[in-house]
């Protein structure tokens, strides 16, 4: 087993829609690197957000 890491070591990134900071989560250990938005519904938004810039 890996060492357990605490939830502040985690990385953060900031959605690109609502502009909150949302930290990794392990389903996205394959991927993190392509991650822009904090959940399923800021994804769907990201349209909304580019005509609101």
């Amino acid at each position: 087993m890996g060492r357990v890491r605490s939830k502040s070591d985690l990385p953060e990134k900031i959605c690109v829609v609502c502009q909150r900071p949302f930290t990794w989560r392990k389903k996205w250990q394959d991927c993190w690197h392509e991650v822009k938005y904090c959940s399923e519904r800021c994804r769907r938004r990201r349209s909304q957000a580019k005509n609101e810039n």
